[in-house]
């Protein structure tokens, strides 16, 4: 093997190693938790988890609003999931009538409802267009909770979740970033299949 490449890869590796590692020793697993157990009651409730990113970031907001519309690991009911990014229509129309920071927020005050759950995705934390479009879901009472890297300043204020990756290198805060909307497609999958069950036992008793 080409050692220039070699290294690359191990570089790579590393840096994924040692970032999953830290996020063990953080208050990780409470996050991803308390996430899945919002979006879960949301669901339950009639609700829609609404994601929004741009670039790699909206190639996760739709692979995770798949896994919830579509399945992820179990066979069961869909479950309610859009995101932002995937209507060019909708997109360049905001875009050019008003301006590209306000491609998120005019949806989220189009089709949001309070009680939904708006999941906004960002390497940097200073994306203009998802701060703007969770100010608006935090205005129509919306959950509001964000994935990010280690800046966090510009969502602190208007966020009632924070997934924060302790890394400022993109591609690596990005594969976190899928891991953990993975991690937390797996628990809401539980907590649904877990409250049919519920529900189904309490109506076999009645």
């Amino acid at each position: 093997m080409n050692k220039e490449k070699d290294d690359i890869a191990r570089e790579h590796l590393v840096k994924h190693r040692n970032t999953v590692e830290t996020l063990s020793e953080d208050n990780f697993y409470n996050t991803v938790q308390e996430i899945a157990d919002i979006c879960s009651e949301a669901i339950s409730s009639g609700n829609k988890i609404i994601f929004m990113g741009n670039g790699g970031s909206a190639a996760d907001a739709q692979h995770l609003a798949a896994e919830l519309m579509g399945r992820y690991l179990d066979d069961r009911k869909p479950l309610a999931a859009i995101a932002l990014n995937v209507n060019t229509s909708i997109i360049t129309a905001v875009a050019n009538d008003y301006s590209y920071e306000d491609i998120f927020a005019r949806q989220v005050e189009g089709i949001g409802k309070a009680g939904d759950v708006l999941i906004g995705l960002s390497t940097s934390g200073r994306s203009s267009n998802i701060i703007k479009g969770l100010m608006s879901g935090r205005n129509c009472r919306l959950k509001t909770i964000v994935f990010v890297g280690e800046y966090i300043d510009d969502v602190k204020n208007i966020c009632d979740k924070i997934l924060s990756i302790p890394e400022s290198h993109t591609p690596i805060i990005q594969e976190m970033h899928i891991m953990s909307g993975h991690i937390i497609c797996g628990i809401i999958e539980r907590n649904i299949k877990l409250k049919d069950e519920t529900a189904g036992f309490e109506a076999i008793k009645n």
